[in-house]
């Protein structure tokens, strides 16, 4: 058989000094370049070169052959940046609602309705001679920058950081002293203390006011219309003054956390963000090279390639599947040897990241004849023909 494939090959070769013998005389030294390509071409991404193509002073990467021991270590890494403490998120008890600057207090004595906000608001036009109320504002009494109330008979009151409880405890002692047994009811009217703001693949983004009924984080993104599909539940982030927490939803749910446990605070910043920049992207010899989502922050090597039909049968050189992925640090190379005994499970086993790519060298026969093709278009076609024809 091997002597079969050796004649044949001269015999393409002949064919090709014959039909192209005037281009062979003025490229003959190309020609033994792409001929050599056979045994010493391979990726032409340099990766295992000592530096890169015109680059003399930047080697290039060392390659990681992707190993048990390898993926071990990439497990552990990637789980030591996945146990970032949230515990200050987590609030299992959620206080009561404390008033604070900027809401708005509906306070009712009974049996004096001339100490109701409405009728203060009422003589107040009166007196000044207008009829025109403020825009969009409900009336009551407003909490000044100071966290405090204008109350008629009592004056100036404290009641920053009260709860509604304590609040009507204090002003029912100061009214005491002018009105026997006062009963009087005090409710927030109008929430505008404190707010959060929910931004990224919502479908209503914006900012959510903090009321009586916890601000948790499920809690705001249903008050801003839930996650639109290409939400990924892996990666929403909650920005609290300096510090970002990287909240994975399917993660909690799995361990058995309850989500509805995160207890967000006064400016608390809720992004989501979406899949499409969570992003693989395949090339090379496969057999539909193309950009892959990841699944809720997860994509395997071996999935990778299946979804994009796997390496080519006919130019794929599957000794060389690599990985290469941008860090912080430097820029790391990892290769496959899909023909190793258990490669399949590591190439399960070996988790990507966002932005990495996955790339399939050509054969060492693949790039001779793209060489070769190049050089001469059409003559290694016209060749084979000439040699099989009687």
């Amino acid at each position: 058989m091997a002597w079969f494939c050796s004649v044949a090959f001269m015999d393409v070769l002949r064919a090709l000094c014959r039909t192209a013998s005037s281009r062979l005389a003025s490229a003959g030294t190309m020609i033994l370049l792409a001929a050599g390509c056979t045994t010493g071409c391979t990726t032409g991404l340099g990766f295992d070169q000592p530096a890169a193509a015109g680059r003399p002073g930047e080697p290039t990467p060392p390659t990681e052959l992707i190993t048990e021991q390898l993926i071990a270590t990439e497990t552990e890494a990637m789980a030591r940046v996945a146990r970032q403490d949230l515990t200050p998120l987590f609030v299992p008890r959620p206080s009561p609602y404390a008033i604070g600057a900027g809401d708005i207090l509906s306070i009712v004595v009974w049996d004096h309705p001339e100490l109701a906000a409405s009728g203060m608001a009422t003589a107040a036009a009166v007196a000044d001679g207008s009829t025109v109320q403020p825009y969009n504002t409900p009336p009551g009494f407003v909490v000044d920058h100071q966290g405090r109330i204008q109350f008629p008979l009592i004056g100036l009151l404290g009641v920053d950081g009260l709860t509604e409880e304590r609040a009507r405890t204090q002003l029912t002692q100061k009214l005491a002293r002018y009105i026997a047994n006062p009963n009087l009811t005090l409710r927030v009217q109008a929430y505008r203390s404190r707010r959060v703001y929910v931004d990224g693949e919502v479908r209503t983004p914006g900012l959510q006011a903090i009321d009586d009924i916890p601000m948790t984080l499920v809690e705001a993104i249903n008050r801003a219309g839930g996650m639109l599909p290409a939400a990924d539940q892996s990666r929403i982030v909650v920005e609290r003054g300096d510090i970002r927490y990287d909240v994975n939803l399917r993660e909690l749910v799995q361990k058995g956390v309850n989500p509805g446990a995160i207890l967000l605070a006064h400016g608390d910043v809720v992004r989501v963000h979406s899949r499409d920049e969570s992003k693989v992207f395949v090339s090379g010899e496969v057999i539909q090279p193309r950009a892959l989502t990841m699944h809720n922050g997860r994509l395997t090597l071996n999935e990778a390639l299946g979804e994009t039909g796997g390496i080519s049968p006919l130019s794929g050189d599957p000794r060389q599947v690599y990985v290469v992925r941008k860090t912080a640090q430097r820029t790391r190379v990892f290769r496959l040897d899909a023909r190793a005994s258990g490669a399949l499970a590591m190439a399960e086993s070996f988790e990507l990241r966002p932005k990495d790519v996955v790339y399939v060298a050509a054969s060492g026969l693949a790039n001779w004849n793209r060489h070769l093709s190049l050089l001469f278009p059409g003559a290694l076609t016209q060749a084979v023909g000439v040699t099989t024809s009687p």
